[in-house]
């Protein structure tokens, strides 16, 4: 079982760790992991339990979108009989909690922390279990666990039920009535299926998001992605092409997802939510290039994986087609550029409009940048012993998904020791 120190064994004030990890998701039980094969005297603080996000920010129908292969802490390997499935969110977080207990990980659970600030030298930590210092700092209390809503929200009538995508669990919680989804990216279009296949009427505002075929020439996609290279594409130049960091392709657990898909399902197609006027919402006019940036975002993964199995001369399968992407859809004409709430019969709006970290306990000049978000160089903060583990994007397409966490953190742990 993971090692559980009591708040009386912490708060002693001469007693310096050497790193303190906040966190217990797999990015710092997978930080942790190093820490302890190394011999380097450290603890874990969760404020919740082991997973505590995946536990509590994920609906019941949740499943990665790694194949079980894939989702693998380090030192592990997949041994089990259906390795190209997905895990669900209690699996999940079940194989966190083995994790932990059989590397004997210093798990200290219930344990918030209020407060990062520099004492004497060290970091000290304020917590709800005691006062914590140590030499080093690990962050890897997520970068993706805050909702963000536009503010649009305000401006809904007060009856409308309204839900994050963190705070939805289940068809069966909303009110009767239709649903209005506000974003079409991996948890928005997943909900709005789910939504549909349980005899709800959906209406998806949709964004210009890509997405990716769940198989590709004979193998699960993400087997390709890994393999050729293409989640290796360090930050700098993704955000050189795009101008930013773009939300990661639509990925079903089970199989494709494409807007196309959805609308064959029943879910009507919008454009983009630009507002909301006493009752009634407007939308842009560009449903129907969001779904070509999708297919556009598809075809351009497909080409990469074709030229890498060119390229290693691999002997695989010609591609098949894929119903997601195949089945016909047809522009509604006139467009529905505008939508009365009480005419359409929508009674709740389910919102995944994104999310960011909620580093506000991180009282350190300079750490964060104007936003709140951390300073950083692949994980390293800017102030000496401060890093951050399991950022999305943080230093390639790979951060922030479970592949990445081998790497990233011996990485971290070997720059650790580096400065000592």
């Amino acid at each position: 079982m993971p090692i559980m120190k009591s708040p009386q064994q912490m708060d002693r004030s001469g007693d310096v760790l050497y790193a303190v990890v906040i966190g217990a998701g797999w990015a710092g039980l997978g930080v942790s992991y190093w820490l302890a094969r190394r011999g380097l005297r450290h603890s874990v603080l969760e404020r919740g339990r082991i997973g505590e996000t995946w536990r509590t920010q994920r609906w019941d129908a949740f499943h990665m979108n790694t194949p079980n292969v894939q989702t693998v802490m380090p030192g592990d390997r997949y041994e089990g009989t259906d390795p190209y499935g997905a895990l669900t969110r209690d699996q999940f977080v079940a194989l966190l909690e083995d994790f932990a207990g059989r590397n004997g990980l210093p798990i200290e659970p219930d344990t918030a922390v209020s407060e990062l600030t520099h004492e004497n030298g060290n970091y000290r930590l304020t917590t709800s279990s005691g006062t914590h210092r140590a030499r080093n700092v690990i962050i890897a209390s997520g970068s993706l666990n805050r909702a963000v809503r536009p503010v649009s929200s305000d401006a809904m009538p007060p009856d409308i039920y309204q839900v994050d995508a963190s705070g939805y669990r289940s068809a069966a919680d909303l009110p009767r009535g239709a649903v209005l989804v506000v974003g079409s990216g991996q948890s928005g279009a997943q909900i709005a299926e789910e939504l549909a296949q349980a005899g709800r009427t959906v209406f998806l505002a949709t964004s210009r998001v890509g997405r990716l075929p769940r198989r590709y020439r004979g193998r699960d996609v993400m087997i390709w992605l890994d393999e050729s290279g293409f989640l290796d594409l360090r930050r700098e130049e993704i955000i050189r092409s795009a101008g930013r960091i773009p939300a990661r392709g639509v990925l079903g657990s089970e199989h494709t997802i494409s807007l196309q898909a959805l609308a064959a399902q029943g879910i009507a197609l919008l454009g983009r939510l630009t507002g909301v006027v006493d009752g009634c919402l407007a939308f842009a006019d560009d449903v129907e290039a969001n779904v070509r940036f999708g297919d556009e975002a598809s075809d351009s993964a497909k080409r990469f994986i074709d030229e890498y199995i060119a390229r290693a001369g691999i002997d695989a399968p010609v591609p098949v087609p894929d119903p997601a992407e195949t089945v016909q859809w047809h522009r509604p004409d006139p467009a529905i550029n505008s939508l009365d709430l009480a005419g359409s019969g929508i009674t709740s709006v389910v919102w995944c409009t994104g999310f960011k970290g909620d580093f506000s306990y991180v009282k350190l000049a300079g750490a964060l940048d104007a936003a709140g978000q951390p300073i950083h160089k692949d994980g390293v903060g800017v102030l000496p012993g401060l890093y951050f583990a399991g950022l999305d994007f943080g230093s390639t397409r790979k951060s922030g998904i479970i592949l990445a966490v081998a790497d990233e953190a011996t990485r971290l742990v070997e720059h650790i020791l580096g400065r000592s």
